[in-house]
């Protein structure tokens, strides 16, 4: 399995992609599966033997930044990537499952090797090496692979995202809203401010700082607790009366909305990309039109009437890791 290199993979992750990753290799070691994990060096994912590749802190100004900075090609980033791919060659393995977001992840092998299409399809680069890719492509929701498709890559498979299925403990809940998730425009984080004033309930911003201009610009004086690691956030989001989701994209997948499900705790969101097929609305949660803070307010408040226990039977009857190693398994041995 390769990561994105841009970032480490630790137990309080960056962002949903990077705890899946994680999450997914795991999930293919215990079904019996030998897996590397080529990631960053600094990278901690427990029970995955990793191949750390060392690279500076330059590289982070190739992360791509929805709403914000265009990602610039980084030296450094291309270096690590042609030092991992040689390790990777070197050391030989089965197939190759691609999980990175860069240009550079975009390499012939001589081995099964599958692409995830983590986000939607916003740099050009990357958009013309997946046309060009002639491996396996696959992509988390049908929403992005319709959004791929209109961009000009056609043939791109489905695997849907899962989440481990934990138990979250029985914590008092709190009449209190929390986003969670990393801190850049497009997560909507003033419309959930916003929304929440509007609901009257307190809200709980979880996070790192993803964006730092969009940080210093927009959200200065707001209140932001670091990211948890993930039994810290279950337990979070648990003990929450609602989970808010605001998103000013087209949302990928939405792995906190899953999270927070499993977790019993209902979800308002905006009706934009993937959402729509993670919460099943009217028992998992409500949506506002994308933008209608007042409608999201009025989500909030039909979310502390839903039924925890069904919310989250909901989210582990549909969103679970089982369902998704399973498919990923298939399509890396076809």
């Amino acid at each position: 399995m390769v990561a994105s290199l841009v970032t480490t993979l630790r137990p309080a992750q960056a962002g949903g992609a990077q705890a899946f990753v994680c999450d997914l290799a795991r999930g293919l070691v215990a079904r019996g599966h030998i897996v590397e994990l080529y990631c960053a060096a600094g990278s901690d994912v427990p029970g995955v033997d990793l191949v750390p590749i060392e690279v500076g802190p330059e590289v982070a100004d190739g992360r791509v930044m929805p709403g914000g900075r265009a990602a610039e090609p980084v030296a450094a980033l291309s270096e690590g990537f042609e030092r991992l791919f040689t390790a990777l060659r070197a050391r030989g393995a089965d197939a190759a499952s691609i999980h990175a977001f860069d240009v550079e992840a975009f390499q012939p092998e001589r081995m099964r090797t599958v692409h995830t299409l983590h986000l939607p399809p916003l740099v050009p680069a990357v958009v013309a090496a997946a046309a060009r890719c002639r491996d396996s492509l696959v992509t988390v929701s049908e929403a992005m692979r319709r959004e791929w498709e209109a961009a000009g890559v056609s043939g791109v498979g489905v695997i849907r995202n899962g989440v481990p299925d934990f138990d979250p403990g029985t914590p008092a809940v709190e009449r209190r809203a929390i986003i969670a998730g990393r801190i850049s425009p497009e997560k909507g984080i003033e419309d959930a401010v916003e929304a929440a004033r509007r609901a009257c309930l307190p809200l709980s911003v979880v996070g790192d700082v993803y964006d730092p201009a969009y940080h210093r610009a927009r959200l200065p004086h707001l209140e932001i607790t670091p990211a948890l690691s993930r039994p810290e956030l279950w337990w979070r989001l648990a003990s929450s009366a609602v989970c808010v989701l605001p998103v000013q994209w087209e949302e990928p997948f939405g792995l906190v909305a899953a999270e927070s499900q499993v977790a019993g705790c209902p979800v308002a969101a905006y009706r934009r990309g993937a959402l729509p097929e993670v919460v099943e609305e009217g028992v998992s949660g409500h949506f506002a039109a994308p933008g209608d803070v007042e409608g999201l307010a009025r989500a909030i408040r039909a979310c502390l009437h839903l039924d925890r226990a069904a919310v989250r039977a909901s989210g582990r009857r549909r969103l679970l890791i089982d369902r998704c190693v399973g498919e990923y398994e298939a399509v890396l041995s076809s």
